[in-house]
Order: C-alpha cells, then structure tokens, then sequence
C-alpha cells in the first residue's frame, strides 16, 4: 500500500503527540500555532524546527517536526537572555551615545555585552541602565527580522560610527545571509531567533558586574567594557539565582583558602597553586583515600615523565589539537656562544609537557608481550599535567595550568567494556557519596565534528557506553557533538550544596589510541589484537575538586579531611599543663590537634577557631583539669557538652576515621 505524498507547494509538520498535519509552502509557526489553538498562539514565543529554535514569523518551506515553545518553557530561557542583551545594547546607546556595541552573546545564567567606549562602564551606571531596561521592556516594541545586502549593511554601520560591527560583517564568509533585527528604532547586527516583543523579556532580569575584556578576546586589540546580567521566567528564580550568587560569594575556595591559610596563587606562577601546610594536609588526604579505593579495585599504581618527545603527541592526534595549550620546548643544544643566537640552526624536534597521561600509559603497556588473560589492567597514575590555559581563564583552585588528575586508563577485550564500564560507574557513586555528593546526573557525549577514527568504530563505542549506563541502572542523557576527538564519554555531573552543577567523572571509550600507538595483545587465537581502551577520571584535577569540596561545605569540611581535627584551648594558665596531657593524648590517637594556650578572652579562641573552620574544640579550664573532662564545642553551634577526657578522644578517633 503507497503512502500518499504531499503535494508539491505544501508541506507536512509533524507535531510533539506525533500527529502530522499538512500546510502550505511558506506557513510561518505563528500561523500553525493558531490553527492548532488560540491559546497557544497567544502563548508561544518561538518555534523547534526538527530541535532547532526559530522565529515564529518564519517562513517554513521544508516538512519538519515542530514543536511551538512558550514562554514558561524551559528552551525559551535562552531567548530570554539573548533578547535581554539586546535590550541592555539598546538601552546603553540611548543613555550613552557614542558607545559601539559589539557582541552579546547567552552564556550560562545569563549573557553578557560588550562595548566600546572611551570611558569604561561601573557597576554605578547600572541603576540608570536597568531603568531603561525596563522602560524597554515595558514598550513592548516587536523583533522584526530583516536581510540586508552584504554592502548596504557594512555602509549603515560604518556611517553610524560601529565599526567593529562593519569587522564582524566583513569576516562572515561570503554568502551568508546578513540578518538585522529591529526592536522599534533600534536595530542590531544578529543570527536569531528572537521572541515576538521585548515586553517577553519580562522584569526577572539583573546586572551583575563588569569586566575588561580583549575585542575578540585577543590581548593586542582593543580592550572592551564588558557587562554580564541574568535574565530568569519569573522573579522567583531570579530571587533563588541571586540568592545563590550570595551563598557563593561566602562559599568561594579562594576567599576561605586565605583565611584558613590552606594555599596560594601569584603572578610569578600563573595557573599553580602554593599548598600551604594546612591545605596540603587535604590534599594528601584524598590522595591517600583515592589510593586505597583504586586499590581494593584492582588497579596498578604508575608515574610517568613530564616531558616527552612530541612524536608522542603527534601520533596520538594531540599535537594538531592541543598544540596551542601544550607547554613545548625544543629538544636540541643550545648555542652557548656569547652573542650567538640561542639555537645553532632551527629547532626540528620538540619535546612537551605532558597535558595528559594516555600516551604515557600506552608506552607503559607496550613493554613486554600481553595476553588476552592479562587483561583488563588497570593502570592509575596521579598525573601531574600542565595546560596553557590562557590568563583570563585561570580562576583559583578551578582552572589552574599546573593540576593532578585521579587518572586511569583500562586496556581491555572488546567483552569486557561493559562489566569494566559498570565497576566504574558503581565506583565513582560509591566515591561520591563518601565525599559528600549523591546528587548525580549523567550525560553521554557523542561524535564531535572533528574526529579520528572510521564511523564503524564510533557506533560500536557509542553503543558499548550505553549498554553500560542502562546495566548501571543510570538514568543519562545524551550530548550531540561533546566527545572526545578520539571517542565517545561519559560525564558525570555533581550538584553542590547550593545547587551549582559541577563536570567532574569522565569515562572516555578509545578504539583509536591503541592503534595510532601501536598497543596489542595476544589474543586466544595466538594472533595480534588491539586492545581498547577507557579513559576515566572520578575527581578530575585534584586541586579543582579540592576548591569544589570547599566550596560545598563552606570550609566546614568533614573531620577526616580537615587540617585541624581538634584544638584544645585553654580559659585560664591554670589548666596548661592539663591541656598538654589532653593534646598529648590527641596525637597520640593519630588526631591533627593544635593546643591554644595564648593569654587571650576563650571567646576570642572560639571565634579565632571558628573562622579557620576548626570542626571541634576542647575547651579545658581550673575545673576541668580537676575533673579529668573537656567541654566540647563543635564548630557551628553554641552547645557544649562536658565528658570524661578519655572518652571524648576515643569518640572523636572513631568520628574522625576516613570513610573507606
């Protein structure tokens, strides 16, 4: 039986229920939204066609799956962004004219604008900016979209004195449609889409702050204002997203960092953190808790150089994707004639600092023959790495050029990617919730554009990955265009006490590695194979997870992991010499204690404590000397409780021991 076809000048849409209705050539979403329901005509915003957002003005000249988006939608909070940057471009034009708008792009919670402007912006101008924001809001003027010839719209913006827009239209490439949208008078340079008014936008939107930033991000042009603002579907979740802000601004890793004395960062080691004694203490800490979980799951313990020969990298597929961000010097002699030039002749081999451990491990690997019943093997490595990250990028503890990563690579059979697959999901979980993190969500990230390896090999990986999530019982979802360059990936997204979301497992399949690396086994046939192979990583850069923990717990870290477990300070010198026995009997039990016997108010101690986010004190004075106790004071609250000195250390040994 044939299946009728659609007529020549008409077209089928086929709605989210999967029904199918057939329209003219050229129907804009607007009209199918009223042919459905007045109501969602009244309601919708913008329009997906086949998943991707367009105007609902649009004129639809191709069948497509459709999907009309309200405003309360959560793909319309992009638009609401997008379309509130306009709104801040036209409201800094018409308060400061003269200003040249250039970009304005969405970003995550929000957007940001960037101008030119002989007079930088301050976070003063805001209450004058959000004004007229809001009086643009409120006009309710319509997006309307327009196509200029190429020439007409570099001679408007060049007469009107934009010339970085007059840039950004001569490097499109040839071709390419030049969209304008209009709001009322006002018009910007712009892709789409847009909602139907400005009076969309809504009043849940901020400023937030201001800062420098290089025209298209490079240090030798112009150096641009650049105002970030949020944008929310009601005031409600612009209240939460604020208050959040809040919560991070006294949660944030480099602020507690200083006042606890944990590390350090200067500009004489850009990207590498000074570990202070009492920051160290938790870095070794999770190291060795690390350690022991990879352990008891049968992994191998490795160190590999920090420098290698490029030819490493070049074999891998790294050095024409990660040139740029590798640290590389050249591997010749230098000329040490004085006043020669530095190399005798051009430098023809380059040695880099490893941004990674995978072709280091491969090499590990190759040395001697392996058979198919040695495998998997499991080989872990706290890999020091260095990326050259740019400067603009570093941020404390979470982006740093200098890290190491709890990384491992599994070199295993084709059937045993899903039992290894599984044991590290169930690994990372239990790892997580030891920590402090059981709000977990999944993504699995595919093909991206730029890639090795044939199509064949990207199906079966991709595959393997979700037979592995659906036997871990993980609900995921999945990332079009994220993978690795050399394979699909799990990632693994924690949610923080203030409900941020943070990127930190990764499980990575390769089938291409082995084979550019020339990695085999024999197989049960007697014949050479390829093994696979599995990138993973639970924490990530240990110093980020470090500073996400900090963060998380507002310095308040659990007792096995902070420096200071204890302090035993004393009301009056009459108790010293207890104190002594007291702290004494701390150490002893293997417990970080400090003993405070400065002439100061206990007051004083409780607050100076408190502030180093010390979790428990034992406050000890004439009476408690007398009695063999300790006043507990845990760090948080006001209570105390009196015990028996022997006890109180033998109940915060217990406490106090690691989770595994």
């Amino acid at each position: 039986m044939s299946v009728a076809q659609p007529a020549a000048d008409s077209i089928t849409l086929t709605l989210p229920d999967g029904s199918v209705r057939t329209y003219a050539v050229g129907t804009t979403a607007a009209q199918v939204a009223e042919s459905i329901a007045k109501s969602l005509a009244k309601a919708a915003v913008a329009v997906k066609l086949d998943g991707v957002l367009a105007d609902l003005s649009l004129p639809i000249t191709q069948s497509a799956k459709i999907e009309i988006v309200k405003r309360e939608d959560a793909a319309a909070l992009e638009l609401i962004r997008h379309d509130c940057a306009h709104v801040l471009a036209e409201a800094v034009q018409t308060l400061f004219p003269g200003t040249q708008v250039t970009i304005g792009p969405v970003i995550e919670n929000g957007f940001f604008y960037d101008f030119a402007r002989n007079e930088p912006f301050t976070t003063q101008d805001f209450a004058a900016i959000e004004k007229e924001m809001h009086r643009i809001v409120e006009r309710g003027a319509a997006f309307t979209r327009e196509v200029w010839p190429r020439d007409k719209a570099i001679e408007f913006f060049r007469n009107k004195g934009e010339n970085y827009k007059v840039e950004l239209i001569q490097d499109l490439p040839v071709g390419e449609e030049i969209k304008i949208y209009k709001q009322g008078e006002w018009l910007d340079l712009c892709r789409g889409p847009h909602m139907p008014t400005t009076r969309h936008v809504g009043k849940a939107f901020k400023l937030l702050k201001v800062a420098g930033a290089y025209w298209r991000g490079d240090s030798s042009k112009a150096m641009l204002t650049r105002i970030y603002g949020t944008a929310w579907h009601n005031e409600k979740d612009l209240a939460d997203y604020l208050h959040q802000l809040e919560e991070a601004e006294k949660r944030d890793h480099r602020k507690l960092g200083k006042e606890m004395s944990l590390f350090h960062l200067q500009e004489e080691a850009q990207g590498s953190v000074f570990w202070h004694p009492k920051g160290y203490i938790i870095y070794n800490q999770l190291e060795a808790y690390i350690r022991r979980r990879l352990n008891d799951a049968g992994y191998v313990e490795v160190k590999t150089p920090q420098l290698m020969n490029s030819k490493f990298w070049e074999a891998s597929g790294h050095w024409d994707k990660y040139r740029e961000n590798m640290f590389v010097v050249p591997d010749v002699v230098p000329n040490t004639e004085p006043g020669a030039k530095i190399f005798k002749e051009e430098p023809k081999h380059f040695m880099a600092l490893k941004p990674m451990n995978c072709p280091a491990h491969v090499q590990i690997f190759n040395q001697g023959i392996k058979s198919y019943r040695d495998l998997p093997i499991r080989m872990a490595e706290f890999g020091c790495c260095h990326r050259n990250e740019a400067h603009g990028a570093l941020h404390g503890l979470m982006r740093v050029r200098q890290f190491t990563q709890d990384d491992a690579h599994i070199f295993c059979r084709e059937d045993q990617i899903e039992s290894e697959s599984l044991a590290f999901c169930n690994l990372l979980r239990a790892m997580y919730a030891d920590l402090g993190f059981n709000d977990l969500t999944v993504k699995l990230a595919l093909r991206p554009d730029k890639r090795v390896g044939s199509e064949e090999s990207w199906d079966y990986a991709e595959n393997a990955l979700r037979k592995a999530l659906d036997a871990a019982g993980l609900d995921y979802a999945d990332a079009p265009g994220d993978g690795a360059f050399y394979g699909p990936k799990l990632e693994f997204h924690i949610r923080d006490a203030i409900g941020r979301s943070w990127t930190c497992g990764t499980l990575q399949l390769d089938p291409n590695l082995p084979e550019r690396l020339g990695a085999s086994y024999i197989g049960e046939d007697g014949q050479k194979h390829r093994p696979l192979m599995l990138h993973r990583a639970i924490l990530g850069s240990l110093e980020r997870f470090i500073g996400i923990m900090i963060e998380n717990y507002a310095g308040k870290l659990p007792l096995w992991l902070a420096p200071v477990q204890c302090v035993v300070a004393t009301i009056t010198s009459e108790a010293d010499a207890y104190a002594r026995t007291v702290h004494a009997a701390l150490k002893a039990a293997g417990l970080r204690a400090e003993l405070d016997l400065r002439n100061e108010k206990i007051n004083y101690k409780v607050r100076d404590h408190s502030v180093q986010k010390v979790p428990v004190l034992f406050v000890v004075g004439a009476r408690e000397a007398e009695q063999s106790t300790v006043a507990i004071r845990r760090l948080g609250s006001d209570a105390q409780e009196i015990v028996g000195h022997e006890q109180a250390v033998a109940d915060l040994t217990q406490a106090a021991r690691a989770p595994y």
